[in-house]
């Protein structure tokens, strides 16, 4: 059975505000994200449908916190707790929070083209 972990996932993100280490198992993305200070992301999903991101998420917040904003409401969730984000979400973070997250890769793929290109535009860097 395929696997993935923190340590043996090479760091593919590192930027002033996230490190992300990102592993393919079957058909999903395993993300390790840390936020090295609070990001308010929605920036960075412009240009996608409603500029937000398309794709189902579901993940564990393994330090700190994390609240996905859809346009009639919010949901916030701390260390120990998982979640199931679906579509049409903008995500924030808080400095020092941590999550592991699974998506379906082919869905996630459309998105992380979309952000890579703000991240450049925004912040001057490649992702």
């Amino acid at each position: 059975m395929p696997s993935a972990s923190r340590a043996t996932t090479p760091v593919a993100l590192d930027l002033e505000m996230i490190e992300g280490r990102y592993a393919e198992v079957a058909d999903q993305t395993v993300a390790f994200e840390t936020y090295k200070q609070d990001l308010d992301a929605a920036p960075y999903f412009r240009g996608l449908p409603g500029d937000a991101c398309t794709c189902t998420h579901r993940g564990y917040v393994t330090a700190g916190q994390i609240t996905f904003r859809w346009p009639d409401h919010e949901e916030t969730y701390v260390e120990g707790e998982a979640y199931v984000a679906e579509p049409g979400h903008t995500p924030a973070f808080t400095a020092g929070s941590s999550v592991v997250e699974f998506s379906n890769s082919a869905d996630l793929a459309p998105v992380m083209e979309v952000v890579g290109r703000n991240v450049e535009a925004i912040l001057g860097v490649s992702s």
